[in-house]
């Protein structure tokens, strides 16, 4: 048995830990992926919109050189220039961000793209100290000879870092791909493994499983003949509760309920003597009230007693007993004695209980169904349990095959304490029950008999 759960832990185990690995390299792989993909998305989106605006810039600054030179007014050429001029800041400052972001194949057109700019501007410079006479004799010719070659020459360079920078996007998809290899790779090999060890894991479960089984198909019956037999006393249960409930609700409409009804008309007449001012008759009504209630407080004391005394929990199990033994007497005139021997008064709750309980429906089944006339309860306590014996002259009954509600109810509470319970008796020989209850030894400490 040690060995099986050994196995099934390390299994279910093993596998859990496949499982927790598989999901984490997961996570963890896919996290990987999207943060590449994003950073390559994101500096080829950065360095995408930098190139376009150097090229637009490059090719708008020829626009305004073309608009320079064919401007015959001086004050709209300077305008041109200071735009031209302004487009030159924004192509310095483009070019700065872009050479932070630059990939090893993009340095070599970077730098001609960067020395072709710089003879771009060189070659304007004496352009701006032309007067409006040089501009419109020369222009044209230097647009046509230096401007626009120029002009298509860098935007040439700038469509091939353009070139290079789509494939360095490439190339990390590339490593993207490569790494979402490797992980369906190493996802195959664990799920792999995973299957392979539940398999096994189904087959060591299975094996069990039948073996149990097998070991269990023998206690069925057993297990439905104690099912049914405990839907019987369920059922038993449940009309002895309706039972006592209707006890009680006739103990308190006929005894209480008329007590109270006779109390209010007592109360009314007695109304009625005070208003009349008959002084001995007001006494005398008053004591036939405090009469009424005092058999009333009497009736509602002995049921609160009979459902459960007081005294069991303010003097003890033994005091208990003779209380009940003295009731019963009393109501039906069986005589019943209780003896004990060494009954320790420190005993658990639930061992006065049950002991008090069995004695209660013992002797009850003594004046209903015995017909007893003498009854004789003996408690005995020893080192490691407590004997309860109820002996009675009843009629008897056949031990073996009468079980009624009260003796299946006594059983019942034997067997929640782990005690064993006996009955003997034979039509015309009486009754004797015998109940043996354990109990801690630390607990057995006898006191001097009460009997």
């Amino acid at each position: 048995m040690l060995h099986s759960r050994f196995i099934l832990l390390a299994g279910f185990g093993g596998l859990l830990l496949l499982m927790l690995f598989a999901g984490v390299d997961s996570v963890v792989t896919i996290r990987q992926i999207q943060n590449s993909n994003d950073a390559n998305r994101e500096e080829f989106l950065w360095r995408t919109r930098l190139l376009e605006k150097i090229r637009s810039d490059v090719y708008l600054s020829g626009t305004y050189v073309r608009d320079y030179l064919l401007e015959p007014e001086s004050n709209k050429a300077e305008s041109h220039r200071v735009s031209l001029l302004e487009r030159r800041a924004d192509i310095d400052v483009a070019l700065a961000k872009y050479r932070s972001l630059l990939q090893p194949g993009e340095t070599a057109p970077f730098e001609r793209l960067t020395r072709e700019l710089t003879e771009y501007w060189k070659v304007l410079e004496p352009v701006f100290r032309w007067n409006a006479t040089e501009r419109h004799e020369q222009g044209y010719v230097f647009l046509r000879d230096e401007v626009f070659p120029r002009r298509m020459a860098m935007l040439g360079i700038a469509d091939q870092i353009a070139d290079i920078s789509e494939s360095e996007l490439n190339a990390g998809k590339v490593r993207v791909a490569r790494t979402f290899s490797d992980f369906r790779r190493r996802l195959i090999i664990t799920i792999g493994l995973t299957i392979g060890l539940g398999l096994l894991l189904a087959a060591f479960t299975t094996r069990r499983i039948l073996r149990l089984e097998a070991e269990t198909a023998g206690r069925y019956q057993e297990i439905a003949v104690a099912r049914a037999e405990l839907k019987q006393l369920s059922a038993r249960l449940v009309e002895a509760q309706e039972e006592e409930r209707r006890s009680i609700s006739r103990e308190l409409h006929d005894e209480v309920g008329q007590s109270l009804t006779g109390v209010l008309v007592e109360m009314a007449n007695l109304s009625n003597r005070i208003r009349a001012g008959d002084l001995a008759a007001v006494e005398a009504k008053a004591n036939e009230v405090k009469k009424l209630i005092e058999d009333a407080v009497g009736v509602v004391r002995n049921m609160a007693l009979l459902l459960r005394p007081s005294m069991l929990d303010d003097l003890g199990l033994l005091p208990a007993l003779q209380w009940q033994a003295r009731e019963v007497s009393k109501r039906t005139g069986v005589r019943v004695r209780v003896a004990a021997e060494g009954v320790s008064e420190d005993l658990p709750e639930e061992h006065k209980t049950c002991i008090y309980r069995i004695v209660q429906e013992a002797l009850h089944n003594c004046v209903q169904h015995a017909g007893a006339h003498i009854v004789k309860v003996t408690v005995r306590q020893e080192f490691d349990r407590i004997l309860l014996e109820i002996h009675d002259d009843g009629r008897g009954f056949n031990a073996r095959e009468e079980r009624g509600m009260g003796l299946l109810g006594i059983e019942e509470r034997v067997s929640y304490l782990g005690g064993t319970f006996l009955v003997e008796s034979a039509p015309g020989k009486g009754a004797q029950l015998s109940i043996t209850l354990p109990v801690r030894p630390a607990v057995a400490q006898p006191v001097q008999a009460i009997s």
